[in-house]
């Protein structure tokens, strides 16, 4: 399921405030690295939802 495009151009991560880039079923942010989920194409953009790339 993905994020739509529009909403992409606008959203930015709650941490740093860079952009943020899809990839599978995430959102991953272009500036500090954090993952967040997606649910039922929801972008759940919660620092303390977000994981670190490993």
């Amino acid at each position: 399921m993905s994020v739509d495009p529009q909403l992409l151009d606008i959203l930015a991560c709650p941490d740093c405030r860079s952009p943020l880039r899809e990839e599978g079923d995430t959102l991953v942010c272009t500036g500090c690295g954090l993952v967040y989920p997606v649910r039922d194409g929801i972008p759940v953009l919660l620092v303390d939802e977000a994981t670190r790339p490993g």
